[in-house]
Parts: structure tokens; C-alpha cells; sequence
């Protein structure tokens, strides 16, 4: 080229035009996005399925790998899916594969596979060129009448071949088999649901098109997993069908059985959906190896083919039920599955509920149906056509015979016979349902003059009938044919011009596929929280709770003490401070709740496993670390409440301060209580709580002061006050310097002084009778005589049964003094008076000293925790403290040392065993000290 030489008119060099990156990137990434989202990540509604899952099944279809043929290589089905339909990598394709024809991900397998497909274990798959495949019956029914006109087609990724846009899907496989996927910008998470359930869904919209969503929910109530489990309560489930998003809590079927030697063992029998099992089972080993759960001994996985068995075996002291909750916190045998209902909806992606779902679902069947009436329709007329031409033909065999023999070749005879009209003869009714535009009536409407002319396609199948065909018997196969045709292109007609028969055929064949297909529910509802609550993983145990003086508290399990004889020494109990000591211990499950009330007059709501729990000698924690009370401010009473709330309704609270006022209060003003806590009651100035008690109207109260007196009186001398701001009314009026100690309630019977008089006679006398009581005690049996109530009878007589009766209902009330000396007395020495009298005399003080520290029913079979103000303690029989008369001194119990005195009793029911090291007589013996458990 020379300098002259001028370029080329087409250089491209002038046809750069600038862009913007920003532009250009925002164009690309959208092209991008969208491709993903219609193209790959997103299942379309009608068929539930992603391009390769259709891709894959419309290959084998074509290649008719049908469930009723051998099975053939995996290899073989994705490299001709690879090849033809899904230019991606092969490992994706087989990975689709799998997927479908594996039970525990599908909820109607779509693939019928032989050999490795994977397992829960997370086992991969063998390779594709081992493993062996077929469509199943279910998949069939997804491409039936794919042939049909049903659905449409569209070009291949290099338009060679020709794919379905979508299969016709007799089955609702979206809600069936569920799909999950990940796009640009958004995801899908939908789960399988009940196959039966979701066709009694699609026949309600069927029958009543405007059914509501919510009666839809109610028949398709949440997810059926392949591998079962259970779905905890029905919120999560109900809201992700309505809105199409919502978190379904599911947990791993469980049962507890019995093995050898009294262990017990938990046996998992599902999983969650999509939960390794192999995974699980080695989490579960190592939080027993850290302890994070206790009481595991040994794990096993018994799965094999008759369906999944993992054995956790306990220990022999072991919960259980708290083990399987810990399981639940701490694994995945309680996962939750976030549902996203996002689906393609003729190409446009959409949040669907389960009404929209189905919505599609059913328009696309009914669509189906009448693409599948059209061709139909379509080939009959074809078929009629054809016959016509046959028909007129036979009628005019002589005719049509002379014409091709006369023709010298076939194309002058067809030319001959489409160029010349033919008579109808009874013809006229066929042509007229066939309604075919190429077939042309001509001269006159009667059957008589009507006439037509042939067209090639009629002159070809004329020309290409035998001459069997011609005989009667043939002529004779032609009408009859004809007639069933114009029979089948009528039902097509009317079937067509009626929505309601359109969607009488959709109906019928989803019944068809319920009756192929359908199967009970796998996954099951249960009730429950599915947020497991601290408690949930709480051993059920008893406590001792332990309260000092200076505000600590703890918690201390009850086996850690074990009892001695009344008048040992005690075990060293709490470690206190120099100017602190033990005013109260009492005994309560870890599930019980529990009500503090401050001296402050408020009340805070607590559950004994939040107590803070400690070894018998230590400390505990500050209650002011545990509530939010003020400076200055103490814990004064502690009230224990049912474990059932059932049991709250119709009870009472009753109050009782240290100045010997009560006032009673329903138990629900109490029930909610938040952190801060709440007003229990209005307090004078230097006044406190000493005792709150549940009780009834039925009941009598008991009320015991410091220097000895009691008082007892009904419940309903006690009105119920409406609010917890007032200072109640008068229980008990006392001297100068007395103080109210303690609260009972006790059991009302209904018996006259005169019957408690003689029955107490009769007892006392029994107990001398059998030697309960010695020569010395006896005098204490009997009441002195300034206590007998005026104006009671000397003698009463009593049956045996009125016996039997009193002896029954008969309560024991334990009193025990500040220097250790304690009794018990019935309840029938308590004689009822009127509320706001000086009261009785409830134990004698005046030789002995100290104050009155304690009083509270017994039972025999109970046992007595005392706690002195050195931080000594003591477990006690109760069957070992001897009854006397209610104005007595009572025995030793605690045997103190110099200054020490009893501070806190607490009575423990049931018994316990009895320690060595003490003789019969609750002494120890002379070479031993009394034995600290």
C-alpha cells in the first residue's frame, strides 16, 4: 500500500462508539441474573421442576427409559442430557440425578435407581458410570400427553433439538417434592408436603374456585418430610402457607426405652429433613466428652434396611427426658426449616402461598386438558377427512374405478378425481360435525343435491385403498369407523363448550393420581414450645434451699444429708460469716416455682434451678445479686406454688405479718410477675412478712407467736381483699415484745370439743397402752387443766369408726424452742376461737427458756432439718419426736453448745436412711463422734 492508498470502506475503526462501564456492567449483570433465576435456580409452579430436573426426565422419556424397562447407565442418561438439552458440566447433571431418585430427598421419587444413590449419612453417591437408572410410574405422570399438543416447545441451547417449556404434570410436584435453589438475589426453599393432602387441596379449588386460603391450610396443614420427624406446634407451618415465608421447627421421632440392669436408652427412629446422620451422631459424642451433656454412657447407630435406629444409652442415675431435651438445644435432631415459597410464574418470579400454588397448578391442568381436547379433536378431523373421501368413493366405486383405469398414472387420476363433484349420499352428517374448511358442500343443502369435491389428501387415500376395502365387508369397516369417529369428535365438541366437563376431567384425573400415588403422612404435629426453655433441660431433683440471716441463698441437692437420731451433733451445714447465721432452710424440687416476699413489702418470682447451688458448706449468693431490691431491704418469706397453674385457679394467699396481721388475697393477683417484681403488701413502719401460705375457704389458720401463744381461727374470718396496697386486718393481739413467728394452715374438721376432748383422752391412753410413752411422759400427754375448754362434757362416748374418722383426719403440730426442745401435738389441742384474741398457750417456756422458733404440721414419715446460728445442722426423724399435750416442754432435739441456738426448722417429707453412728437412743457411743454426712 502506498501513502494514497485509502482504507478500506468498512474499517471498523469508526464504528467504536464510547460506553459507559457502568452501563454495560448493570446490562451484563442483568442479562446474568435473569438467566440464572429463569434458566437455572428457580423451579416453574405448573411442574415443580428447574430446567435440568426437566431437561433429564424429558431425555429418558425420549429415549424410553420408562419404569417398565430395564435399567440403563447413568452415564448414558447425562451424556445424552449434556449433550442435547443442559450444556453444563456432567457432574451437575448426575448430581440432579441422584437427587430425584433418592427416598430420603424426595417425597415421591421421580427416578427409579439401582446402586449407590447416597444415604443420610451424607454417603457421596457412586460414579455415574457404576450406578444404573429409570423414570418411575410418578415421573411418567409428570410427561403424560407430552405428545399431545399439551405443552409448548422451544429450541435447544444450538436449535438442533426441540425441549418442553414445561411437562404437563398430572402430579402438583412443586408442594409434592418441594424444590431449593439459590439465584442472584434471591432463593428457594419450598418443602414437601403430602402427596394425598395437597390433591384434596386441588379438588376443593376444583369444586369452589373461591375457596380461601385458610380452608386450604386447613387440608394441606404444613410439610410431610420423606424422613419423618415431627413438626412442633402448627404457627410456623400455617403462617408459610399463607404467606409463602415462615420456620418450621422439626425434631427428630424419639422414644425412650427400658434396657438391662434399670438403664434406659433413647432411641431415634427419623431425623429432620436433610439432617446427616453420621454428623449427628458425632456431635452427640462430643458434648458427652465435654460434658456439655451429662449422663450419655455409650452411643450406637443400629440403622440398617428396616428403617434408622440410633441408640443413646444413659447412665443408670440419668434423665431421660432431660438428656433428650439437651439433644434437642444442642444438635440437630431439632432444626428449623426456613421455608421461601419463591416459584416462576410463566417466567416472572413470585413469593407464592399455598393458594397460589395450587391455583396455577389447577388453571395449567385445565389448560393441558384442553390442548390435549384440541389435538385430539384436531386428528379426528384429520382422520374424518379422510374417511369422507374413503366414504364418497365406496358410494361411487364404479365411477372412481372407470377414472383410474382410464388415468394413465396416479397423479393424472388424482388429478382426476379432485377435479370433478362428487354426490354426498348420507355423508352429509359426518361432513357436517367434521366442519373441515377443506371439505366444500356444493349445489343445495338437501341430501339429495348436496355434492363435494375431493381433495388431494382424500384423492391419496383413495388411490391407496386395497381392493379388500372395496368388498361389502370393508365399505361396511369404512361407516363404521366413520360413525365412531363422528361419535368421538362430538364428545370433543361438547366437552370443549363446557368449563364444567373440562373441569370434571381434571378432577377425575387427579383422583386417579391420589389412588396411584398417595400414602399416609410421614411427619406428624405435636404440641409443644419449640423454643426449649432452660428448664426443659433441668433434672427434676429435690433441694434443700438454704437462707442466712445477711441475705445469701443457695441450693444444695437433699442426698447430700443424711439423717441421724434425734440428739446427735449435726453436720456443719453452711459457712457463714462471723455476724451472720441460717434463718431459714426449706426443701423444693428444681421445677418449682417460687415466691419471694421483701421485707419491703413486694414479691419477686423465681424457679428453684435459678437458685445458685452450692456444696453444704458454702455460702451461697446475695439475694441482692438476684433481685432488684433496695438497700437495706431483706427477704423475709419464701411461698412455694404447685408446679401445675391448672392447680392456681380458685386458691387463696394468705398473709401474715410479724405484728399479727393477716390478709388473704387470690393466688392469680401473683401469677405474673416480672423481673422488677410487683407491691404483696402494705407494711407499717418497722413491720414485716413472717409467713405466706396457700389455702381455701375450708381451711383454719395458725398462727404462733415467739413467747409461746397461738391462735386459731377460719380462713373465712379473712375476707379477700381486691387489692395488695392495704395492711390486711388483726390475726393475733400481743403483748409488749411479742412477735408473730410463723404462719399453718390446717385441715377444718368437723367435730365438737366434746369429740376432741374424748379422742384426745382415748389416743393419749393408747399411747401409755402400747408404751409410745413412758411413766415420765405421761403426764405430758394430757392437757393442764387451765387449758380445758369451759362447758365441755367430762365423758363422750365415740365408735370406733367416729374413732377411725378422727384418727384420719388427725394433724400434728410440731413446736420447737430456740434452745432445742421440741414436741409434737395434735391439731385437735388447737381448739378454734375468733380472730384477734391473745390465743393459747402453743409450748411451755418457762423452765426451760428461749423463745419459740418453729411451728408447723408434721407428717410421721417426714423429717426435720434444724439449723442452728453457729451454721450447724441437723436431720431429724420426725417419728422421733414424742407427741405431748399442746402446754408442754417437749424433748431435746438439738443438742447445742454453750450459746448456740436453733434459728430455722424445716420440715422434709419422706424418709431417708438412717446413719451408723448413733445408737438407739440417739447418743453416740463412746468411741465414736457423731458422723457428718
Amino acid at each position: 500500500m502506498t501513502d494514497e492508498t485509502q482504507p478500506p470502506a468498512d474499517d471498523r475503526r469508526g464504528a467504536v462508539a464510547p460506553i459507559s462501564l457502568e452501563e454495560e456492567l448493570s446490562r451484563s449483570y442483568l442479562s446474568y441474573a435473569m438467566s440464572v433465576i429463569v434458566a437455572r435456580a428457580l423451579p416453574d409452579a405448573r411442574d415443580g421442576l428447574k430446567p435440568v430436573h426437566r431437561r433429564i426426565l424429558f431425555s429418558m422419556n425420549e429415549q424410553g427409559h420408562s419404569s417398565d424397562r430395564s435399567y440403563v447407565k447413568s452415564a448414558r442418561v447425562v451424556g445424552d442430557v449434556m449433550g442435547k438439552y443442559h450444556p453444563h458440566g456432567d457432574l451437575a447433571i448426575y448430581d440432579s440425578l441422584v437427587r430425584m431418585a433418592q427416598p430420603f430427598s424426595m417425597g415421591l421419587p421421580l427416578i427409579d435407581g439401582q446402586g449407590n444413590f447416597g444415604s443420610v449419612d451424607n454417603d457421596p453417591p457412586a460414579q455415574m458410570r457404576y450406578t444404573e437408572c429409570r423414570l418411575t410410574k410418578a415421573a411418567e405422570a409428570l410427561m403424560a400427553d407430552i405428545d399431545l399438543d399439551t405443552v409448548d416447545f422451544r429450541d435447544n441451547y444450538d436449535g438442533k433439538e426441540r425441549e418442553p417449556v414445561v411437562l404437563p404434570a398430572r402430579i402438583p410436584n412443586l408442594l409434592v417434592n418441594g424444590s431449593s435453589g439459590i439465584a442472584v438475589g434471591m432463593a428457594t426453599n419450598i418443602p414437601p408436603h403430602n402427596l394425598g393432602e395437597v390433591i384434596d387441596a386441588c379438588l376443593a379449588m376444583v369444586d369452589d374456585p373461591g375457596v380461601t386460603l385458610e380452608a386450604l391450610a386447613d387440608i394441606v396443614p404444613g410439610p410431610d418430610f420423606p424422613t419423618g420427624g415431627e413438626i412442633i406446634g402448627r404457627t410456623g407451618a400455617r403462617q408459610a402457607l399463607l404467606t409463602g415465608r415462615g420456620a418450621v421447627i422439626v425434631r427428630g421421632a424419639a422414644e425412650v426405652e427400658s434396657l438391662r440392669a434399670g438403664r434406659d436408652a433413647i432411641i431415634i427412629t427419623s431425623l429432620p429433613y436433610q439432617v446427616n446422620k453420621a454428623a449427628l451422631c458425632e456431635r452427640i459424642g462430643e458434648l458427652a466428652r465435654e460434658k456439655r451433656v451429662e449422663g450419655i454412657a455409650e452411643l450406637r447407630d443400629e440403622s440398617d434396611r428396616q428403617g434408622m435406629r440410633v441408640v443413646v444409652e444413659l447412665k443408670r442415675d440419668a434423665s431421660a427426658d432431660v438428656v433428650l431435651n439437651q439433644l434437642y438445644r444442642h444438635t440437630a435432631l431439632q432444626s428449623s426449616f426456613n421455608v421461601n415459597a419463591l416459584a416462576l410464574d410463566h417466567g416472572r418470579p413470585r413469593l407464592m402461598s399455598l393458594h397460589d400454588m395450587i391455583s396455577i397448578f389447577v388453571a395449567f391442568r385445565e389448560d393441558v386438558v384442553v390442548r390435549r381436547t384440541k389435538f385430539e379433536l384436531s386428528k379426528a378431523r384429520d382422520r374424518g377427512h379422510v374417511l369422507v373421501g374413503l366414504a364418497i368413493a365406496v358410494v361411487n366405486i364404479d365411477e372412481v374405478i372407470v377414472i383410474i383405469r382410464s388415468s394413465k398414472d396416479p397423479a393424472e387420476a388424482r388429478e382426476r378425481l379432485v377435479g370433478r363433484d362428487w354426490p354426498v349420499g348420507d355423508m352429509l352428517p359426518l361432513i357436517d360435525l367434521i366442519a373441515d374448511p377443506r371439505t366444500a358442500l356444493i349445489d343445495g343443502e338437501s341430501l339429495d343435491g348436496a355434492r363435494v369435491r375431493l381433495t388431494d389428501e382424500q384423492a391419496r387415500a383413495i388411490l391407496a385403498l386395497t381392493l379388500s376395502r372395496l368388498t361389502g365387508l370393508g365399505r361396511e369397516e369404512i361407516f363404521e369407523e366413520a360413525q365412531k369417529l363422528a361419535d368421538t369428535i362430538r364428545g370433543h365438541l361438547e366437552l370443549l363448550s363446557s368449563r364444567e366437563k373440562i373441569m370434571a376431567v381434571v378432577r377425575a384425573e387427579l383422583e386417579e393420581v391420589k389412588a396411584a400415588f398417595a400414602i399416609p403422612r410421614r411427619t406428624i404435629f405435636t404440641e409443644g414450645d419449640a423454643d426449649l426453655e432452660d428448664e426443659d433441660l433441668i433434672v427434676r431433683e429435690d433441694m434443700v434451699i438454704t437462707v442466712t440471716h445477711g441475705g445469701y441463698v443457695k441450693r444444695t441437692p437433699l442426698n447430700l444429708f443424711r439423717t441421724q437420731h434425734r440428739g446427735g451433733k449435726g453436720r456443719a451445714g453452711m459457712s457463714t460469716k462471723e455476724e451472720d447465721a441460717v434463718t431459714r432452710v426449706f426443701s423444693a424440687s428444681t421445677h418449682t416455682p417460687m415466691l419471694f416476699f421483701s421485707s419491703g413489702g413486694k414479691v419477686y418470682k423465681l424457679k428453684v434451678w435459678r437458685l445458685p447451688i452450692g456444696a453444704p458448706t458454702a455460702r451461697g449468693k446475695a439475694f441482692v445479686n438476684l433481685f432488684p431490691i433496695e438497700t437495706g431491704e431483706t427477704m423475709t418469706s419464701i411461698l412455694q406454688l404447685p408446679e401445675d397453674e391448672a392447680a392456681w385457679e380458685g386458691m387463696d394467699v394468705l398473709f401474715a405479718t410479724r405484728s399479727g396481721d393477716v390478709r388473704r388475697n387470690r393466688l392469680s393477683d401473683f401469677v405474673q410477675v416480672n423481673k422488677a417484681g410487683k407491691i404483696a403488701m402494705k407494711l407499717e413502719e418497722g413491720d414485716s412478712i413472717i409467713g405466706v401460705a396457700l389455702c381455701q375457704a375450708s381451711d383454719d389458720v395458725l398462727l404462733t407467736t415467739a413467747v409461746g401463744r397461738c391462735i386459731r381461727f377460719p380462713v373465712d374470718d379473712v375476707r379477700v381483699f381486691a387489692g395488695r396496697e392495704s395492711t390486711g386486718v388483726r390475726g393475733i393481739r400481743l403483748p409488749e415484745g411479742d412477735s408473730v413467728i410463723s404462719m399453718a394452715i390446717l385441715r377444718s374438721v368437723d367435730a365438737s370439743p366434746a369429740e376432741r376432748e374424748a379422742y384426745l383422752k382415748h389416743a393419749n391412753a393408747m399411747r401409755k397402752a402400747t408404751g409410745e410413752a413412758g411413766d415420765d411422759e405421761a403426764a405430758d400427754l394430757a392437757p393442764a387443766p387451765e387449758e380445758v375448754e369451759d362447758g365441755v362434757p367430762d365423758d363422750v362416748a365415740l365408735t370406733l369408726e367416729r374413732i377411725g374418722d378422727l384418727a384420719a383426719a388427725e394433724q400434728f403440730i410440731l413446736t420447737v424452742s430456740s434452745e432445742g426442745f421440741g414436741k409434737r401435738t395434735s391439731a385437735y389441742d388447737y381448739r378454734r376461737t375468733g380472730r384477734g384474741g391473745q390465743g393459747l398457750i402453743a409450748h411451755d417456756l418457762t423452765k426451760r427458756g428461749g423463745r419459740l422458733v418453729a411451728s408447723f404440721p408434721v407428717e410421721e414419715s417426714d423429717e426435720l432439718l434444724l439449723v442452728s446460728d453457729q451454721g450447724q445442722l441437723i436431720r431429724v426423724r420426725v417419728a422421733q419426736v414424742r407427741i405431748a399435750a399442746r402446754n408442754t416442754q417437749g424433748v431435746t432435739i438439738f443438742r447445742k453448745a454453750g450459746d448456740e441456738h436453733v434459728v430455722s426448722v424445716e420440715r422434709v417429707e419422706g424418709g431417708a436412711e438412717t446413719d451408723d453412728d448413733v445408737t438407739d437412743e440417739g447418743q453416740p457411743t463412746d468411741d465414736q463422734t457423731p458422723t457428718e454426712s
